[in-house]
C-alpha cells in the first residue's frame, strides 16, 4: 500500500504534461502546501524542537527543552559561509511570540526576544572541551606565525598535562575489557545466591510442616537467636 500511495494519482482529463509540467503547477499549488504560504516573504514554516530550557516573557511559564511549535523559519544572514536562521513561533500557553536565531560562532542558539535562557550552562574550559576557534584568533593564526608558534606551544602543554590521565582511563577501560571473566563472576555469584535462598526456603518449608504453620516465616534475626536463648521454659507442676 505505501508503494502505490505514490503513483496512484488522479489526472484531470485537461492536464497536459507539456504544458502543465506536473499535478501541482496544474492546481497552482506548492508541494509543501500551508508550510510554504509565506515562501514570497523569505519564510517556511517549519516544525521547531525547543533546544534549551527557557522561561516565557508573555506568560512567565516554563518551557521545556524538546516542545515543539511550528516556527515560521528564516534567513536573516551568514557567518562565513554558514547561514544563520531566524525561527518565529507562538508560545502554546499565551499569545507571546518567541524568536530565536542559530548562533554557527557559538555552535548554540540564542534567544531573540520573547523568552529568557534558563541558566544550565557552564564554562567550556573548566570541563576541558574543544571549544571553536574565535574568528579573530582564527584571522591571527592564519597571518601571525609568531602566535600560531606561541598557540601550538601551548596546545602541547595542554596534552602534556593530559597525559597522565588518559593514561589511568586507558589503564582502568582495559581492566574491565574482559567480557568473559566479568560475565563469568557475575553468573556465579547468581548462582550462589540462588542456592542459599533455595536452602532457606526448604527449611522454611520443613519448620511449617513440623510445627502445622499456615503463616509464611521471616527471616532469622541476631537479635532473636539471642532472646531464645536467655529463655528457660519450665513445667507447670
Amino acid at each position: 500500500q505505501g508503494e502505490r500511495k505514490g503513483t496512484n494519482k488522479y489526472y484531470p482529463p485537461d492536464f497536459d504534461p507539456a504544458k502543465h509540467g506536473s499535478l501541482n503547477k496544474y492546481h497552482h499549488s506548492h508541494p509543501l502546501r500551508e508550510r510554504a504560504r509565506k515562501l514570497s516573504q523569505g519564510i517556511l514554516v517549519i516544525r521547531f524542537e525547543m533546544p534549551y530550557n527557557i522561561w516565557c516573557d508573555g506568560c512567565k511559564n516554563h518551557i521545556g527543552m524538546g516542545v515543539r511549535y511550528n516556527a515560521e523559519k528564516k534567513k536573516v544572514g551568514t557567518y562565513y559561509t554558514t547561514p544563520i536562521y531566524r525561527f518565529r513561533m507562538k508560545c502554546h500557553l499565551c499569545v507571546n511570540y518567541i524568536e530565536m536565531q542559530t548562533d554557527p560562532a557559538g555552535c548554540d542558539y540564542v534567544i531573540v526576544s520573547g523568552a529568557r535562557r534558563k541558566e544550565e550552562r557552564w564554562d567550556m574550559r573548566d570541563n576541558e572541551q574543544v571549544l571553536p576557534t574565535e574568528r579573530e584568533e582564527k584571522e591571527k593564526l592564519e597571518t601571525d606565525a609568531m602566535f600560531r608558534l606561541e598557540h601550538g606551544v601551548a596546545d602541547r602543554a595542554v596534552l602534556q598535562r593530559a597525559v597522565p590521565t588518559l593514561a589511568s582511563l586507558q589503564e582502568a577501560q582495559s581492566a574491565w575489557k574482559d567480557d568473559f571473566a566479568l560475565n563469568s563472576r557475575l553468573r556465579q555469584r547468581f548462582r550462589e545466591e540462588k542456592k542459599t535462598l533455595r536452602e532457606e526456603e526448604e527449611e522454611a518449608a520443613a519448620l511449617q510442616a513440623k510445627a502445622g504453620l499456615s503463616i509464611p516465616l521471616v527471616r532469622e534475626a541476631e537479635e532473636d537467636r539471642r532472646l531464645a536463648a536467655l529463655l528457660k521454659y519450665h513445667s507447670p507442676d
